[in-house]
C-alpha cells in the first residue's frame, strides 16, 4: 500500500470501496428526499455527488498507474 506523507497510508487510501458506499448511500438519501426538497437544492446537491465521485475515480486511476508502474 502507499502512504501519504511516508506515514501511515490515508484513510481513503486504505478503505477505497467505503467512499464509493457512502457516496451510493448519500445519494439513495437524496433520492428519497427528492420529492419535497427544491430542484435548486436537488440540483446542487447532485453536482456535489457528481464531483465527489469525479475525484474519486481520478484518484483511484492514478494511485493504480502508480503501482503498476514501480
Amino acid at each position: 500500500m502507499r502512504s501519504g506523507h511516508g506515514g501511515s497510508p490515508d484513510f481513503h487510501e486504505r478503505h477505497p470501496m467505503l467512499f464509493l458506499v457512502a457516496a451510493l448511500l448519500l445519494l439513495g438519501l437524496m433520492l428519497g428526499t427528492v420529492a419535497h426538497a427544491p430542484l435548486s437544492f436537488t440540483l446542487v446537491a447532485a453536482a456535489v455527488i457528481g464531483v465527489w465521485l469525479a475525484v474519486f475515480a481520478v484518484r483511484e486511476r492514478h494511485g493504480r498507474r502508480r503501482e503498476t508502474s514501480n
